[in-house]
């Protein structure tokens, strides 16, 4: 089968970037008077998520030299819902495989699913705070704001979200996600509002990044101004976002899928799906087919977000892991997610499956994009009829000329970088 050729392209974005995270997380701590709030002698809690947040280890790292400053002692605990298992040792591992370690960040994970009821919602809904954060004698709930992948509204990711599911541990997740996505839309921001109020917390810190996945804004903000400024906050981060280069595609091919790129596995607002009931699918982009080819590392075999895509490979499916992925999903009730599409022995085999599904368009003519994860796609392969749209315009640089895609002898895609070089080991290039 003929395949097109496929350029190596760059899409740059204007926009700007924190140069200095450590100097820059000092200012916001003048800025919510911290020397008032944190006093010699207390242990401050600071949460952290699952996320793959740019610049995450050395955040944490200057917010808990922060605290250290003033005499008092900072520990890290992991606030992530249903995450890793929904077991201490995991959500620890989670935060491992981010770059969060005692080591790096200079304080200890206390890790535990277990939780303290501090309140309920006008709605009746119990809300739950992470116990060993309870106790201590200050919380700095920590989050990054942007979309979410599963619904729209004026609170989404972010501190609030944090404070609620992230804090609430298995137990809030569960409660939330019993009502479906209405739970997580619209009762979700007064959890977390209630968590704030019933509990320690000295402020939130707010990140924010670019179009490059570069920090944007870190702010540190007061616990009762929270709910305003986030919102405000969404506003910039929806600004912010990257896309695809063009709406209209047939076959993408994602590199690696996993829960340090997005929640969803695949972030949602990137591909155009979002497959929760209930919720309108976005008009774009438009993407026929999607071919997830890997799982990260440290998703540790939690392939949620597999069930967006409509092929993969045999080497991601061997790496799931059952009841990790499968209490994720039940938990947050989006069944689909978990879906296991048709299941190919290569990317080849899956790159030939999906060509033949593409109907009335001949393989040579088809709009193909391959990317290394929804996190990350400024650099990506085009194939030549998108390629032929896309090269002459300003935010484009040519990283490699039109060539044969090629693949190991196994009948996986090289790595991104290594596609042009005509002397790499094992390539085969026929169909």
């Amino acid at each position: 089968m003929a395949l097109p050729r496929f350029a190596k392209i760059r899409q740059t974005f204007h926009v700007e970037s924190l140069k200095d995270i450590p100097g820059t997380v000092t200012e916001q701590f003048l800025r919510v008077n911290a020397d008032e709030k944190i006093k010699p002698g207390m242990e401050i809690a600071i949460t952290a998520g699952s996320r793959g947040i740019a610049n995450i280890p050395l955040i944490v790292k200057s917010v808990a030299d922060e605290i250290k400053k003033r005499g008092a002692t900072p520990f890290v605990i992991p606030a992530m819902g249903s995450h890793g298992g929904a077991t201490a040792e995991g959500q620890k591992e989670m935060l491992e495989g981010l770059g969060i370690t005692e080591e790096y960040t200079g304080c200890e994970i206390r890790s535990s699913m277990d939780v303290v009821e501090v309140g309920v919602t006008s709605e009746g809904i119990p809300v739950y705070v992470d116990k060993i954060a309870y106790n201590a004698d200050g919380i700095i709930v920590m989050g990054r704001v942007k979309p979410h992948t599963d619904f729209k509204n004026k609170i989404e990711s972010g501190v609030l979200k944090m404070a609620s599911i992230g804090m609430g541990k298995h137990k809030q997740a569960l409660a939330l996600h019993t009502y479906g996505i209405k739970g997580i839309s619209e009762m979700m921001p007064e959890v977390g509002k209630v968590a704030i109020a019933n509990s320690k917390t000295l402020f939130g810190v707010a990140i924010v990044e670019n179009a490059h996945e570069e920090t944007a804004i870190i702010e540190a903000i007061e616990p009762e101004q929270i709910e305003e400024r986030e919102r405000e906050l969404l506003k910039k981060a929806f600004a912010l976002m990257p896309s695809l280069p063009v709406d209209e595609i047939d076959i993408l091919v994602v590199d690696e899928i996993g829960k340090n790129y997005s929640g969803t596995g695949m972030d949602t607002n990137i591909i155009g799906r979002i497959r929760v009931l209930g919720v309108t699918e976005p008009s774009k982009p438009a993407i026929k087919y999607i071919i997830a080819s890997n799982l990260s590392e440290v998703s540790h075999g939690n392939a949620l977000g597999i069930g967006l895509s409509d092929l993969t490979t045999k080497r991601l499916f061997e790496k799931i892991d059952h009841p990790a992925m499968n209490e994720n999903v039940v938990t947050s009730t989006f069944l689909a997610r978990a879906n296991i599409p048709i299941v190919l022995d290569n990317d080849q085999e899956a790159l030939k499956a999906a060509l033949r599904a593409t109907w009335g368009v001949a393989p040579e003519e088809a709009r193909i994009v391959r990317i290394p994860n929804t996190l990350h796609i400024g650099e990506l392969f085009v194939s030549e009829v998108i390629f032929n749209e896309l090269k002459d315009k300003e935010n484009i640089e040519v990283l490699e000329d039109l060539h044969e895609m090629m693949f190991d002898q196994d009948g996986y895609f090289l790595p991104m970088g290594l596609g042009a070089d005509p002397h790499a080991d094992r390539i085969k290039t026929t169909m």
